[in-house]
C-alpha cells in the first residue's frame, strides 16, 4: 500500500480504490483522451472531500471530480486521485415546491431529480441527452444545456447557490453579490472591468473559458454562476441549490422535414419568436431507419407546451404553418414523442459510426455560433471538412446555434493525428470568425482549451490563469484543463492500443475482424448506466442490479481496452480483473441493440472466456451447463430421464450434484421430459403410418428446429408449434440426423429434401443439430465451432432447398442468426443457414399471411425475451398477438436467469434482482385472466422458481385455443 493510499484510508469514510479495476474504470470519459489515475475515492460526504483534498495537497497529487463520466472533452480524467460522487453523494437533499428550488448533491443523476420534481409539476430545465446518467455536479462543472435551452437556458441559469471546497480547503458558499468569493477574486475582477465587459461574445451557448463576466457588478457579481463551467478546476462542489421551472401540462412535438441540414439550420432561428421549448436538428445520416419521420433529408424537432393537449398542438401546428417545410408531423401522444426523442438522443452514439461503418470521434462536438449565422457556419464547416478529406454529420441544438458532430479522424496514426491538429486549429478560426464559442455545451477540457487564445486573446486567457491562481494556487484541481492546458493531441486513448489485429475466434464483421476496433466502439456515452429500464429496453441489467461501474457495459469495455493496452491490466487474456467484471454479465445481448454504437458484450465475454481458459481448468459450471446438450442427449439415449428426476428430488443428492456442477444451491434442478420432442414426433409419424394416412403434404415445407430446451425440457412447446404450423397450412419436418451427401429429388417443397428428412429412420441417426449456444455462452468456442460445423454438415440438404428453419427458443434463434455466421465466418454455409432462421411468429407472418389465428381476447403479461429484443425483433410477435386478441404489452429488461447465468453459483442474488425489476412485478400486478407469455425456457423457469407462475410459449397458447380447451392462463 502506498503512503497516499494509506493516508486516504485513514481519514476517508467512503471507499478508497487503488486496485487495477478501480483505476481502469476511470481512465477515460466519453472523449478521445485517456489518463491513468493513482486511485479513486468515493467520498461519503463533504468531510470526506475536504480530507481527500488535504491529503492530496500534502502529497502534491492532483484531484479530479467525476460524475457520470460522460464528458466529451477529457475533463473527467486525471493522473492523480479521482473523486467518484455517484456512489454516495447522489441524493436530493430537499425540494421546496413553494420556492421552486431543490438542494442536491453532485452525484445525483438528473433523471432522479426530475422524478422528485415531477409530482409537484416542476422540472429542472437543462436536459442533456445523457439525462438518464449524467449528474448535477457534472452539469454544473460543464455548464450543460440540453434540448430545452431555448426555453430554460443553461445550467448556470438554474443555479442559485453552491457549496464548494477550494483547492486550499476553504469552505465557501457561492452566491450573488460576491457571496463566497475567495480572497482576491473581487480585486482581480474590479481591476479589469473594461476587458470583462468587451471580451466575451454575446450568444446563448457561450460555454468556453471561465465565466468571469458573471462577476460584473451589473450582472449581480454572481460567484455561483461564474463557477459554472469551470470543469472542476476552481473548487470541488459538495452541494447545490438549483432552480426548478414549471413543467408544461401538455406538450406537442412538431417534426419538420427539410431537404438538407443547411435548409433546416437556416430555418431554425426564424422559429424562435414562436416560443418553442426546443428547436433540435439532425440529418438523415444519423437515422438508421427514418420510417417514423416525415419524408426529408433533415429534420427540426420543435416542441411546444400548453395548458392542454389542444393548446400545445395548436402552437405546434402554427409553427408548421409558419415553417417552409417539405413535410411535417405533429405528435401529442407521450409515448410517440418519447419514441421520436430517442432517435435524437441516440445520435451521440450513432454518430460514432459513419454510414459505411467507419469510425468517427468527438473533439469538435459542440461549437456554437449566433443562431442566425448557423446556416452560413455549417456551409463553412462542411467546406473545411472537405478540404481536409474528413466526414461528419452535424446535429444538435439548432435553435441555439450549437451543433454536435463526430468526425472520422484517424487517431491511430501519426499522420492522422497531425491532420486532427491542423483541422482543429483551422476550425477554431472559422468558429471565431462567425462570432462563436469553441464550446457550446460540453466544455473545453483538453480538446479545445489550447485554442482558447484564438477566441479570447492572450490577455483574457491570462486573466483566466490569474483567476485559477486565486481559487487554486497550488494547481491541485484538474490541472491541464482550461488554463495551461495539455496539448489537444496528447493523451489520446487510442495510442496505447495494439497496432496489429488481435488473434480472435469471432469474425467481428462490422469491425473489419479487429477486436480492438470492436472494443473501441464504446465511446463512453454510458447509456448502459441508466438506473431503471424503461419500455422494452434491456441494457444493462447487471449494472442496475449492483450499481457498480464494472458491471456496466461501459465498465467492461474499459477493462477490455486496458487489457489490450497492457499498461494497467498487464496479464492480457489471463486478467482476473476482466474475468471478474465479466462474471456478472448475463450475456443478454441487450447492449447489441440498446447501445447506440451496438457494443456486443455477450460476444466479447465469450471471446474473453475462450482465451482466458485456454489450456486451463474451467469452472465446473462450464462443464455442467456449457455441455448441457451432451448430458441431455446421454440421458435421452439411455432412457434415464425418470431416474434423473427421481434422484434430483432427493435433497442430499441434489445438493451434491449442484455443488459438483457449480450450480447455485438456491436453484431447483429442472425436470427432464420423459419423452423427448423428437421421440414424440417419431411416434406421431408411426401412428399416422399405422393408420394408413399421412400428416398432410400440401403446404409449404418448414424445418422445425429441435433445440436442446424444446427437445429435452419443454417438448410441449414443440408439439404445440407443430399443431399450429400445420393448422396454418404449413408442412413441418425436422432436420436430418445423418449427413446426406446427395439428397434425392429437386430439393423443392415437394421434392427430395422432404423425402430425405421425413423417414423415421433418420431420427435414429447419430447426429443432432445444435446452435452451440451453451458452448458460446461459456466461451468454449473450439467446441462450439465443432458442433456448428457438424450442424452445417447435417443441414446441407436443407440449405440446398428453399425451406426456412423455424426456431422456437429465442436464444437459439439468436445464436443461429448472429453467433453462427460470426463464429464460422470462413464457412459460407453459416450465413446461408443464418438467413433461413425464422421465429415462430415470423414463420406464420411470412409463410401463412392469410391464416387467421384463434381469438382469445385476453390480456397478456410477461417479458419479451432479451435475445429476441436484441437480435430477432418482435414485430411479427406483436402482429400475431394482436390477431389473436392478446392485448397489452410485454415488459422489457431481462428475466435474470439468462441461460446458465442464473444457475451458476454466486449469481442467484443478481438473477433475482433482475427478475424483480420488471418481470415479476408485471406478473404480480397483471389483470385477472392474463396470459403469462414467456417464449424462452429461461424466462419460464425463472417465473416458476421465483413466483410459482407457469409461463407459456405463444405456440402453446395458440395450440390450446385451436383445440378449444386447455388452460391458457398462467397458473399460480
Amino acid at each position: 500500500m502506498t503512503d497516499l493510499e494509506a493516508a486516504l484510508r485513514t481519514v476517508v469514510r467512503g471507499e478508497v480504490g487503488f486496485d487495477v479495476t478501480s483505476r481502469a474504470l476511470v481512465t477515460m470519459d466519453a472523449s478521445n483522451y485517456r489518463r491513468v489515475p493513482l486511485g479513486v475515492v468515493a467520498p461519503h460526504d463533504a468531510e470526506d472531500v475536504a480530507a481527500v483534498l488535504e491529503v492530496c495537497r500534502d502529497h502534491m497529487v492532483p484531484v479530479v471530480a467525476r460524475g457520470g463520466g460522460t464528458s466529451i472533452a477529457g475533463q473527467a480524467t486525471g493522473t492523480g486521485v479521482v473523486l467518484d460522487f455517484t456512489r454516495h453523494m447522489n441524493k436530493v437533499v430537499s425540494l421546496d415546491p413553494e420556492t421552486r428550488t431543490a438542494v442536491v448533491q453532485p452525484g445525483l443523476v438528473l433523471d432522479r431529480l426530475q422524478d422528485a420534481a415531477a409530482p409537484h409539476g416542476l422540472l429542472f430545465g437543462p436536459d442533456p441527452s445523457t439525462h438518464s446518467r449524467c449528474t448535477l455536479g457534472g452539469m454544473i462543472g460543464n455548464n450543460s444545456c440540453g434540448a430545452h435551452s431555448v426555453a430554460w437556458g443553461t445550467t448556470a441559469d438554474s443555479v442559485r447557490e453552491l457549496d464548494v471546497i477550494s483547492g486550499r480547503g476553504e469552505r465557501l458558499r457561492l452566491g450573488r453579490e460576491w457571496a463566497g468569493a475567495p480572497e482576491g477574486l473581487r480585486e482581480l475582477v474590479e481591476g479589469d472591468l473594461a476587458r470583462l465587459r468587451t471580451g466575451f461574445p454575446e450568444l446563448p451557448r457561450r460555454i468556453s473559458g471561465y465565466a468571469l463576466d458573471a462577476l460584473l457588478p451589473e450582472r449581480g457579481a454572481d460567484v455561483a454562476r461564474s463557477f459554472c463551467g469551470s470543469e472542476g478546476t476552481l473548487g470541488i462542489l459538495t452541494e447545490a441549490v438549483v432552480r426548478l421551472v414549471e413543467a408544461p401540462r401538455a406538450r406537442a412535438l412538431a417534426v419538420l422535414a427539410y431537404p438538407d441540414e443547411s435548409a433546416a439550420a437556416e430555418a431554425a432561428a426564424g422559429l424562435l419568436p414562436y416560443g418553442p421549448l426546443t428547436v433540435e436538428g439532425m440529418a438523415a445520416d444519423l437515422v438508421p431507419s427514418p420510417t417514423a419521420l416525415p419524408a426529408g433529408g433533415a429534420w427540426l424537432f420543435v416542441e411546444t407546451g400548453g395548458e392542454s393537449e389542444a393548446e400545445a398542438r395548436a402552437r405546434a401546428e402554427a409553427i408548421v404553418r409558419a415553417a417552409d417545410v417539405v413535410d411535417a408531423l405533429v405528435v401529442t401522444d407521450p409515448a410517440g414523442q418519447r419514441a421520436l426523442w430517442r432517435i435524437r438522443e441516440d445520435a451521440s452514439g450513432t454518430a460514432t459510426r459513419m454510414p459505411d461503418g467507419s469510425e468517427a470521434w468527438p473533439g469538435w462536438e459542440d461549437c456554437a455560433v449566433p443562431p442566425a449565422r448557423l446556416g452560413a457556419y455549417l456551409r463553412d464547416f462542411r467546406a473545411l471538412l472537405t478540404a481536409h478529406g474528413l466526414r461528419g454529420t452535424p446535429y444538435g441544438h439548432f435553435g441555439d446555434g450549437c451543433i454536435h458532430v463526430r468526425i472520422d479522424f484517424d487517431l491511430l496514426t501519426e499522420a492522422g493525428v497531425g491532420r486532427f491538429r491542423r483541422f482543429s486549429e483551422e476550425l477554431a478560426e472559422v468558429v471565431v470568425a462567425h462570432g462563436g464559442s469553441l464550446s457550446g455545451e460540453h466544455g473545453d477540457g483538453q480538446a479545445r482549451a489550447e485554442l482558447l487564445p484564438k477566441m479570447y486573446g492572450e490577455e483574457l486567457v491570462g486573466l483566466f490563469e490569474r483567476a485559477k491562481g486565486v481559487w487554486d494556487p497550488d494547481d491541485l484541481l484538474n490541472p491541464g484543463m482550461l488554463v495551461r492546458p495539455a496539448p489537444l493531441d496528447s493523451n489520446l486513448r487510442f495510442s496505447v492500443l495494439p497496432r496489429k489485429p488481435v488473434d480472435v475466434a469471432f469474425g467481428y464483421p462490422a469491425d473489419g475482424g479487429d477486436f480492438s476496433a470492436a472494443v473501441r466502439r464504446c465511446v463512453g456515452v454510458a447509456k448502459c448506466r441508466t438506473t431503471s429500464a424503461t419500455g422494452s429496453a434491456v441494457m444493462c441489467p447487471s449494472f442496475r442490479a449492483t450499481g457498480d461501474e464494472e458491471h456496466s457495459t461501459r465498465g467492461r469495455a474499459r477493462l477490455l481496452h486496458e487489457m489490450l493496452a497492457g499498461e494497467l491490466v498487464t496479464d492480457g487474456w489471463r486478467s482476473t480483473e476482466v474475468r471478474d467484471a465479466l462474471d456478472l454479465c448475463l450475456a443478454c445481448k441487450g447492449c447489441r441493440s440498446d447501445c447506440p454504437v451496438e457494443v456486443d458484450m455477450a460476444t466479447y465475454k465469450a471471446e474473453f472466456l475462450h482465451h482466458h481458459y485456454e489450456g486451463r481448468r474451467r469452472p465446473a459450471a462450464h462443464h455442467s451447463m456449457g455441455r448441457l446438450p451432451e448430458w441431455l442427449r446421454l440421458v435421452a439415449r439411455t432412457r434415464t430421464a425418470s431416474l434423473v428426476n427421481a434422484l434430483a428430488g432427493v435433497r442430499p443428492l441434489a445438493w451434491t450434484a449442484k455443488r459438483l456442477g457449480g450450480i447455485a444451491p438456491e436453484r431447483e434442478i429442472p425436470r427432464l421430459a420423459t419423452q423427448t420432442f423428437s421421440r414424440w414426433w417419431e411416434r406421431r409419424r408411426e401412428g399416422a403410418a399405422a393408420a394408413g394416412g399421412g400428416l398432410g403434404r400440401s403446404g409449404e415445407l418448414v424445418i422445425l428446429w429441435p433445440d436442446t430446451f424444446t427437445e429435452h425440457l419443454s417438448p410441449s412447446v414443440g408439439q404445440a408449434a407443430v399443431r399450429v404450423l400445420e393448422a396454418a397450412g404449413l408442412r413441418v419436418a425436422l432436420p436430418p440426423t445423418v449427413r446426406m451427401r446427395t439428397p434425392s429429388g429437386d430439393g423443392g417443397a415437394g421434392g427430395g429434401v422432404a423425402v430425405a428428412m421425413d423417414p423415421v429412420s433418420l431420427l435414429r441417426g447419430r447426429g443432432r443439430v445444435c446452435c452451440g449456444l451453451t458452448y458460446v455462452s461459456t466461451g468454449q468456442l473450439d467446441r462450439a465451432r465443432a458442433v456448428l460445423r457438424r450442424t452445417l454438415d447435417l443441414m446441407e440438404p436443407v440449405l440446398e432447398g428453399p425451406a426456412p428453419v423455424v426456431v422456437l427458443e429465442p436464444s437459439c434463434a439468436a445464436a443461429l442468426r448472429s453467433d453462427l455466421p460470426e463464429l464460422l465466418h470462413d464457412d459460407p454455409r453459416a450465413r446461408r443457414l443464418a438467413d433461413r432462421v425464422l421465429t415462430f411468429a415470423e414463420a406464420l407472418d411470412r409463410l401463412a399471411p392469410d391464416w387467421t389465428p384463434p381469438r382469445l381476447d385476453r390480456p397478456v403479461t410477461g417479458q419479451t425475451h432479451c435475445h429476441q429484443h436484441a437480435v430477432l425483433g418482435d414485430a411479427a410477435d406483436r402482429r400475431l398477438r394482436a390477431a389473436a386478441g392478446l392485448s397489452g404489452e410485454l415488459s422489457g429488461g431481462c428475466c435474470g436467469l439468462a441461460g446458465n447465468f442464473g444457475f451458476e453459483e454466486g449469481h442467484f442474488e443478481v438473477s433475482v434482482a433482475c427478475a424483480e425489476e420488471q418481470l415479476l412485478p408485471g406478473v404480480r400486478t397483471a389483470r385477472e385472466g392474463a396470459v403469462v407469455l414467456a417464449d424462452g425456457f429461461s424466462c419460464r423457469t425463472q417465473l416458476e422458481q421465483l413466483a410459482g407462475v407457469r409461463g407459456r410459449h405463444l405456440a402453446e397458447v395458440l395450440a390450446d385455443a385451436l383445440e378449444g380447451g386447455g388452460d391458457v392462463v398462467g397458473e399460480e
